[in-house]
Parts: C-alpha cells; structure tokens; sequence
C-alpha cells in the first residue's frame, strides 16, 4: 500500500484481512504473507494506523501455517498508539507460529521513536522452526534465551543486534545495516562466535571505510564471499586516481583466505564508466595473489572477472 494524504489508510490490506476471514478454507493453506506500506508524504502525528494494525493482528492469528512472514509497516510507528510498543509488537503481540521460517520486521525510522520491548523476543521465542530473519530497524541487543531460534541461518540487521542474536547459532549468513560506525571492538567479536563457520558477510547497507574492512577481515577469516560498498570518497577518487588505487585491497584480502567472491558492485562511483580492462585484470592478479581461492570479482562498474583453468581471469560478456 502506498499512502498519502489522498489515500492515508492501507486499502489493499484492510481488504485482504476482510477477504481472509471470510474465507475459512484459506487459513490452513496460506503459507506466504507480504505487507508493505509506503508513505509518499509524511504523515500527521495520529493514531490513524492504529486500527490497521489490529486488523492486521486478527487475520494473523487465523494462519496456523505460516511460513513466511514479511511486514513492513512504513509510517505506522512513526504515530501514536495506544500503548508504548512498537507498530510491529501491535500486530505481532501474542501470535504464535511454529512453521514460521522466513521473517522480516520492520518500519520506517527516525530518532526518538517507539523502540522495541519484550514483544519481539516473545514472539521469536514462538518461532523454533525460523532460520532467516530480518530485522532492519531493530538497533539494539536482542534479548533471547540460548535455546530460541535454534536453527537460525541467516540474518540482516544492526550491528548490535547481531552482536547478541549471533552467539550460539548456525548463522552462516549476515547482512548489516546502519553506518560503519555502528560496528565497533565490542560487538565485531560476538558477531563471529557463531555456532558454525560465517560464510557470507554483507556489507553493501552501510558505506564502508578501510579500518572497518581491516577489522572484518581479521574477524571473520571463514567468510568465502564478501559483498560490501566502499565510502569512495574517504578512500580514493575513483574519477581522477583510478581503480589502480584498490590494490590497497590486497593488505585485507591476504587475511581472508578462504574467500571466493568479492562483490563491490554495491559501490557508488558516480556514473563514471569502467575502468581499462588492464587495469582490472592487473588487480584481479594481485588479489588472486593475495587470497588464493578468489574465483569471482565484481567492480563497481558492475564488470565481472572469473577466473577459470589456469587460474587465468576472464572478463565474462553478457
């Protein structure tokens, strides 16, 4: 639902939630639930959306068999409501779903607003069978007893929060969010003392500078494929230096030893075109030099190097 000053109530969903409960054969099939709102405008400071969510909450509690969760609730939390929880906590609060296995949270945010309470972690604590999770606007820890979410494998979100969700679990994959800034001394470490090798990290939310990238790359030495987006402007002027200057890359990849795929696609370069070709295969080599099971590369230009029998790279053509 887009809403705006014209349309401020989330027809599209009110009418799903009015459709489902007038369908009983529906509730023991329906396996997949997506609901996002946009605000085009920003909207009064009102408690309009609060019915919304409790519609929302009461379809919800009809679907057994969920599996798949997705709720974005844009400006809702933004609003007032009735009780200090969060927008999400209103509709989530007291539900239950055992077959639940993919999910994702969230709301648009700004400093100051609702922030989460014991709601979430409740109803993740409902959750056994939940292996990815997102929870994009959740900026604190996360406090979950040691035996919820057993079988967690992925996860996108702060920082902090995957400072303390991490611990103890599968996660094999993360995906952060916020600023580079937000990832310190103290929460980097717990993020590695997963219960099995990281080995996807995710870096392509938040701009990242060269200390961080050290950090990582001394922190998560199982990671096999990177993906992050580089603060060009705090470490080279990619129209006038040249790519050249990521060969400074080298020093952090030479620590990553089991890397496979370096993704910097999600990098910003201001509609400059792609480098010479030379140029790439010559970095190419030397990060091949540097992390020796490196087989994939993306620049920021979007150009793809593979390297194939011989250990030669090839530019791939689509």
């Amino acid at each position: 639902d887009t809403l705006n000053e014209a349309s401020p109530q989330p027809w599209r969903t009110l009418r799903w939630c009015d459709s489902m409960r007038r369908r009983g054969y529906l509730f023991e099939n329906t396996r997949k639930l997506q609901i996002r709102w946009q605000a085009t405008t920003r909207p009064p400071v009102s408690s309009s959306l609060s019915a919304a969510c409790a519609e929302i909450s009461r379809s919800l509690r009809l679907l057994t068999y969920l599996e798949s969760l997705e709720l974005f609730l844009g400006p809702a939390n933004l609003m007032t409501h009735s009780e200090p929880i969060h927008a999400i906590e209103h509709v989530i609060r007291g539900i239950q779903f055992p077959c639940l296995r993919h999910c994702s949270l969230g709301a648009d945010y700004t400093k100051g607003v609702q922030p989460y309470t014991n709601v979430l972690p409740a109803f993740l604590v409902s959750a056994p069978a939940l292996r990815h999770l997102k929870l994009p606007d959740h900026l604190c820890g996360l406090d979950l007893p040691p035996y919820a979410l057993p079988y967690l494998a992925s996860f996108r979100g702060s920082a902090d929060t995957a400072a303390t969700l991490l611990p103890g679990r599968p996660v094999q994959v993360l995906a952060l969010v916020g600023q580079d800034s937000d990832v310190n001394r103290i929460n980097l470490p717990r993020m590695t003392l997963t219960a099995v090798p990281l080995l996807y990290l995710d870096l392509s939310a938040m701009s990242v500078r060269p200390a961080l990238l050290k950090n990582v790359s001394i922190h998560f030495t199982s990671v096999q494929r990177l993906r992050v987006k580089l603060a060009l402007r705090h470490t080279l002027h990619y129209a006038f230096s040249g790519i050249r200057l990521l060969a400074g890359l080298s020093s952090v990849l030479s620590a990553l030893r089991l890397l496979e795929e370096l993704d910097l696609s999600p990098t910003d370069v201001d509609g400059i075109g792609r480098a010479d070709a030379k140029e790439e295969l010559v970095l190419v080599d030397e990060w091949g030099r540097a992390s020796p099971l490196l087989r994939r590369v993306i620049f920021p230009s979007e150009a793809e190097w593979t390297r194939q029998g011989g250990g030669v790279w090839h530019l791939m053509q689509y």
